[in-house]
């Protein structure tokens, strides 16, 4: 008898619709566990798969709204901010332990609607039940004026669900009037806030899970949360240069998503995180080599902790489109200024430099340019070309920012066919906000699956320390294992300057090692953990150890 499947709940906050689908799909074809995602949308009308155009009254896009295709059941709705909307990517039980016919969709869909009835009684509303003929949840069914709170719309393939639901806590309700909501012109919409309950979403969200614990849950629940706590001026980003960097703004951050305490810049590091430094005729060929070829690394950069043991190896991890970032994370040492226009001749002489150095594996990393239509893509792209006409028997690996969950930005960069699509976590869902205000971990987990709905072998990485926990940590292990991830790297973190976020915590190597075994437990191919370890560390060794080439099939060769 198998272990019950782990009930995976995120609330995520706000997510565009498109990244929300990439991160379902992801789940539902690679996850081995159930999740119901709980997040926002931006403003959005969705066509599920018997929608009928003549139902959307309005173009889209002069309420501020996008137009989308779904493969859910049911006609047109409308999500946006003040709705909660629910994902659940579940494995149903059925004939051979599959969901099977129309009777599971049915059942499946009452149990939803139990969820939200049950939920919404908890939260104060009576009167709601269901309406015969109608899916959904309705205040006031028996009634002469039925209304609809609820929306719900699935799809079951294999016996794996997806989509889900929509309850209105205090959306903008005239959104609804564009459309003919789900198709029904004759029923009224309606909201918490409307009926006269006002809740906040996050007590919303936890009666929800209350109840989803109760019904949908098979094994144990683990409920990780983005940071709800927020202000704008919270969110901005800061300046990692002389001078800036508000103290007072990282502790409001820090304070937002639990953590109040910090270590000390001063205070003395174990023994474990010390790298011995190795200066020799290797580390000095790959210095020359970068200087003479005007080229940035992320190694100098970010002064990461292994430059000694990787330049003097003949290793070095190249930073295209300048070394100027447009983000300011929390944790990041690399130039925050604004960033001067892209060289075009910069591919050519990374490739020329990979060919003077006669690598066997290159990594090509990149600032955030959200200066640039595609977010830099066009040139990371140009780059791993260039690397392959110079030197073909070259895997490469490409470390990327998230492109602003641009998809045809990442479609870009994978056209190119690096041999690792790699892009970072960097922490855990509750810190996201703190540790990297413009970036987000839907965002994240949606990008990495699509790169590997692509067929590209993917990797991620978190830094430890920031005040994350080690369960934190294994449920991010799992998201990432969810969405298909192969190749995971866990290290330390080491504070820059008192402008960044302090170190809470100095993680073990006995701590490294619980959670790579972890994290290989849950089905991805290998896990890269150490104190000193880095997104770039022995990044042959762990693409060897997963990858097959896409170009020729065939694992990297050496040399």
């Amino acid at each position: 008898m198998t272990d019950p499947r782990p009930f995976r709940v995120r609330w995520l906050g706000s997510v565009p619709y498109a990244e929300a689908e990439a991160l379902q799909r992801g789940l539902f074809t690679h996850g081995r566990d159930d999740w119901l995602l709980l997040l926002e949308h931006p403003h959005v009308y969705t066509l599920g798969v018997r929608a009928s155009l003549e139902h959307v009254l309005v173009p889209p896009a002069s309420v501020g709204a996008e137009l989308v295709r779904a493969d859910r059941g049911g006609d047109v709705t409308y999500h946006g901010p003040g709705q909660l909307v629910g994902y659940p990517i579940l494995t149903l039980p059925g004939k051979h332990g599959l969901a099977h016919g129309m009777a599971d969709t049915v059942a499946y869909v009452e149990t939803v609607q139990q969820v939200l009835i049950d939920a919404l009684r908890d939260l104060g509303l009576p009167g709601v039940g269901r309406l015969p003929n109608y899916p959904g949840v309705w205040v006031d069914p028996d009634g002469p004026a039925p209304r609809k709170i609820a929306a719900i719309g699935v799809r079951l393939s294999r016996g794996r669900t997806m989509h889900g639901f929509a309850l209105n806590v205090d959306p903008d309700m005239a959104m609804f009037g564009h459309i003919v909501p789900c198709g029904i012109p004759d029923k009224a919409v309606t909201s918490l806030r409307a009926e006269g309950v006002a809740v906040s979403m996050q007590a919303v969200v936890d009666a929800v899970v209350a109840r989803a614990e109760q019904h949908l849950a098979r094994g144990p629940v683990d409920r990780q949360d983005v940071a709800w706590r927020h202000r704008p001026e919270d969110l901005a980003p800061f300046s990692a240069g002389a001078g800036a960097g508000e103290p007072v703004r990282l502790r409001r951050r820090l304070a937002a998503a639990g953590v109040t305490e910090g270590l000390q810049i001063s205070e003395r590091k174990p023994d474990w995180l010390r790298a011995p430094a190795r200066m020799g005729p290797d580390f000095a060929r790959v210095r020359r080599t970068v200087r003479d070829l005007g080229l940035v690394t992320v190694c100098e950069e970010a002064g990461c902790p292994n430059i000694f043991e990787c330049w003097a190896s003949g290793t070095a991890t190249f930073m295209v489109l300048g070394e100027r970032c447009t983000r300011a994370c929390g944790f990041c040492l690399v130039d925050t200024r604004r960033p001067l226009p892209p060289d075009p001749d910069e591919p050519e002489r990374v490739a020329e430099a990979v060919d003077r150095m006669r690598l066997a594996h290159a990594v090509i990393t990149m600032v955030a340019r959200d200066d640039l239509p595609d977010g830099g893509a066009a040139l990371v792209a140009d780059t791993v070309r260039a690397i392959r006409r110079r030197r073909p028997s070259c895997a490469v690996e490409v470390l990327i920012s998230d492109l602003h969950g641009d998809a045809d930005a990442l479609a870009t960069v994978l056209e190119a066919r690096p041999d690792v699509v790699n892009h970072n976590l960097e922490t855990v869902a509750r810190l996201q906000r703190a540790v990297r205000p413009s970036a987000g971990y839907a965002r994240s987990l949606a990008l990495l699956a699509r790169a590997k709905q692509a067929g590209a072998t993917t990797k991620t990485g978190l830094i430890l320390g920031m005040g994350e926990t080690d369960d934190e940590v294994r449920a991010a292990l799992a998201d990432a294992a969810g969405v298909g991830v192969d190749i995971v790297t866990l290290g330390q973190y080491l504070r820059p300057t008192t402008h960044h976020l302090p170190v809470h915590r100095w993680v073990t190597p006995e701590a490294f090692r619980d959670l790579a075994a972890h994290g290989e437990a849950l089905g991805i191919g290998h896990v890269e953990a150490s104190p000193l370890t880095r997104s770039s560390y022995h990044a042959r060794e762990a693409a060897s150890a997963v990858t097959v080439s896409p170009r020729t099939g065939a694992l990297p060769a050496g040399g």
